[in-house]
């Protein structure tokens, strides 16, 4: 694979995920329905980057990063509603995603929001 992760692993989560909002959005599914969608759609990306020889932890650090930088226009809308700077919210979320990466995998705690925050820096904008 000679692209970076985060750009493979962000088209092919995208297109479900907004599927998925839009039928969150519609009411055809519930909060619960949604959830469960989008965990498989993130659960099946993580397997389809395991059996290209991903590794585990890269893996989720690039679904993470790819989830937070889907999400920007709702944390920017959430940020401006709460009158808070967007950094504030996207430094919590990449901390609880960094948090879910070292419960998950054991992989660091602090490299994965640096790699998190790196990508969303680059990708986010």
């Amino acid at each position: 694979m000679g692209k970076p992760l985060i750009e493979l692993v962000l088209p092919r989560l995208a297109r479900p995920l907004y599927r998925h909002l839009e039928k969150y959005q519609s009411g055809v599914y519930d909060e619960k329905q949604f959830t469960t969608r989008f965990e498989k759609e993130l659960n099946r990306q993580h397997a389809w980057l395991s059996r290209h020889g991903i590794s585990a932890g890269k893996a989720a650090v690039a679904i993470h990063a790819a989830v937070l930088v889907l999400s920007l226009p709702g944390l920017r809308a959430e940020a401006e509603e709460m009158k808070l700077p967007l950094e504030v919210l996207e430094i919590r979320a990449i901390r609880e995603a960094a948090q879910d990466v070292y419960n998950t995998y054991g992989l660091p705690a602090g490299q994965a929001a640096d790699s998190m925050a790196t990508l969303v820096a680059k990708y986010g904008r």
